[in-house]
């Protein structure tokens, strides 16, 4: 069987050296919480090492930028994403997104050192660890949102039963299903009084207040979404004031 155009485009970019983590939607595809994804999208190490290899296996691709900014380092490093288009033949169309930094989650290095590593088609592919993928999703996105849910319940139905405490805690501070989030306080008293301190949301599943818990959530989702909002913000004056440029070119 032949490979799909995104891991011959996985494959490619693994094979170049380039140290490159997936996350979007084709990661939550690999943790079994998607059915399938269009695109690629991958968090890189912006630095003159690692950006040149990057950018040959790019070319081997025949991908190209297809929008504003350019790919350069200092717009990685800013914040911004770039977004290429594959032209070679086997992987025509496919799509492929690449940031370097991501708001509310933890610098490259550290992402690299607990990242997740799978075996797919005899290749490894390199994934955000699920913990940093969720907080990537945090975004205004509505689709982001149903997506966390069926991350962490993915993550709770596959490993509830002799779960290590800091699986709990990750449970605890992320679960968006309210009678999940119940369930796992009734069941680990001792670990949901500590994260009650700092999630009002386990402070209501504590005594099983299930509408207290939806409105605690909800409204976690409002913060994390006006928080993205004003991330962008910036980034989104910067692109428009590069279009203008690029206009007048």
């Amino acid at each position: 069987m032949s490979q799909s155009p995104i891991l011959k485009a996985l494959s490619s970019i693994q094979t170049s050296g380039a140290r490159t983590l997936l996350m979007g939607g084709q990661a939550c595809v690999f943790y079994g919480a998607a059915e399938f994804s269009r695109d690629v999208d991958l968090l890189v190490l912006a630095d003159a090492t690692n950006l040149p290899k990057l950018v040959r296996a790019l070319d081997a691709l025949d991908a190209a930028v297809i929008a504003v900014p350019a790919l350069e380092e200092r717009y990685l490093l800013r914040g911004h994403a770039v977004h290429l288009r594959c032209r070679r033949e086997d992987v025509a169309g496919l799509r492929i997104d690449l940031m370097s930094s991501l708001r509310g989650v933890a610098g490259f290095e550290e992402l690299w050192a607990r990242r997740t590593t799978i075996e797919v088609a005899g290749g490894p592919i390199e994934l955000l660890a699920m913990e940093d993928l969720v907080r990537a999703k945090k975004t205004q996105r509505d689709k982001d949102w149903p997506m966390i849910r069926r991350l962490l319940e993915q993550s709770y139905f596959g490993g509830s039963r002799g779960a290590t405490p800091d699986q709990v805690r990750f449970w605890l501070r992320e679960l968006r299903t309210p009678e999940l989030l119940v369930e796992v306080a009734a069941a680990h008293p001792e670990l949901a009084s500590a994260e009650a301190l700092s999630r009002p949301a386990v402070q209501a599943a504590r005594p099983g207040r299930l509408d207290d818990v939806s409105e605690a959530l909800a409204a976690e989702e409002r913060e994390e979404r006006r928080k993205d909002r004003e991330y962008w913000a910036p980034l989104k004056r910067e692109l428009e004031e590069l279009r203008l440029r690029q206009r007048g070119k």
